[in-house]
């Protein structure tokens, strides 16, 4: 057998150089192989279907909003009276925004759930994002918890950010309102968004409704064996129009022993009279499983799309979770209505208080919320014998 080591150093280099030199006078293998000229409708497709989007040029125009001390100084925060308004974005032009981040010092222990987030968008008066600062950004029980999720997260610091997309087509508004007595001495923000010339007919608007039962009221108990229509599930919202579901993040704190899950999903679409959409249990909704590790084995855990970042004393009276669920992996689908639920332990038997906020997308700019509790009634407290 032929063996290209028995030939002589210098034959071998020449035959490369002469191999190398067909390559570059496009004779040899190199001209069998030449990729062909592509057409500008194929350059168009390779360009849109390969590259990725940011090596692209954009349409759009990168911006910050921010509580910068405007004198030049490093003064950066705002105070905030109790009962007083900040307002930390506004904007008169079709855009984007594509992250929000806040950092609060303030005295009160209960700032997060006494200071209120509300979005405004094209120039309506109510709100289409109206929730406790806290529970909007998925600290539902009132206390700083780190996690990192595809869309919110807690950092170290105490930091909040939200990385939902909130588009608006000719006006947007964000305030922050200290519903609490006390002052909040610090709050600084940082607003990320974009400018654009206009935005797609399709584009749908950012919602986010806070809801709460503190504590859930039972089914009647002949009521609590079976349940197929949902008539006594804890609400997480209800909408009309056309749009999609992103989530919900949810705080229970336990109003007495024992497991408080069991509780079903239970999503009705363009049809109250029946949930197109039915889980097995809490856990399983968020994506743990066997009582994210029971009563005593229970390890919190949060990753991008599910999580329960917060257990303590879990399955006793007094016990806390926070969890969260995003659908960004299919997003659920409405074309007249939503209405978004889940039991309270099984058939809801249990009367435990839940706090949550829904996250979702429509056409139409939503903005007939349920009343917000006042700020002393939002503030978890244990409820004996319920």
């Amino acid at each position: 057998m032929y063996n290209p080591a028995d030939m002589p150093i210098q034959t071998l280099i020449d035959r490369r150089r002469h191999f190398l030199k067909s390559l570059l006078s496009g004779t040899g293998i190199a001209a069998a192989a030449a990729v062909p000229s592509l057409s500008a409708e194929q350059k168009s497709s390779i360009t849109l279907d390969r590259l990725p989007p940011y090596v692209r040029k954009q349409s759009y125009q990168s911006l910050k909003q921010s509580t910068y001390d405007r004198s030049g100084g490093n003064a950066d925060a705002r105070p905030i009276a109790g009962g007083q308004s900040l307002t930390v974005f506004e904007s008169d032009r079709p855009g984007i925004i594509t992250h929000v981040w806040f950092t609060i010092a303030a005295k009160s222990a209960h700032h997060l759930k006494e200071m209120v987030v509300r979005a405004y968008w094209d120039g309506n008066s109510k709100p289409s994002v109206e929730a406790p600062i806290g529970d909007l950004f998925g600290l539902a029980l009132g206390q700083y918890t780190l996690y990192d999720s595809a869309f919110l997260g807690c950092s170290p610091g105490k930091s909040l950010n939200c990385y939902f997309a909130m588009p608006y087509k000719k006006a947007a508004k964000i305030t922050v309102t200290n519903e609490g007595s006390e002052r909040v001495d610090a709050l600084y923000a940082n607003i990320d968004y974009q400018n654009w010339p206009e935005l797609p007919d399709d584009t749908l608007y950012f919602h986010a409704q806070y809801r709460q039962a503190a504590p859930c009221q039972k089914a009647p108990a002949e009521a609590q064996e079976k349940n197929l229509d949902g008539k006594y599930n804890y609400v997480f919202c209800e909408t009309r129009g056309s749009g999609h579901l992103m989530g919900v993040s949810l705080g229970i704190q336990q109003n007495a022993d024992r497991w408080p899950g069991e509780g079903d999903e239970m999503i009705f679409i363009d049809d109250n009279s029946k949930p197109a959409i039915t889980g097995t249990g809490t856990e399983d909704y968020f994506l743990g499983s066997w009582d994210f590790g029971g009563r005593d084995g229970a390890v919190p855990f949060g990753y991008q799309f599910y999580g329960a970042p917060l257990i303590i004393l879990p399955e006793r009276t007094g016990g806390r979770y926070c969890m969260y669920r995003w659908h960004a992996d299919n997003p659920v689908t409405f074309e007249k209505s939503l209405k978004y639920t889940i039991e309270h332990g099984h058939a809801n038997d249990r009367a435990d208080n839940y706090y949550s906020v829904a996250y979702w997308y429509q056409r139409e700019i939503a903005t007939d919320f349920p009343p917000l509790p006042p700020a002393e009634q939002r503030i978890p407290k244990l409820h004996d014998n319920p």
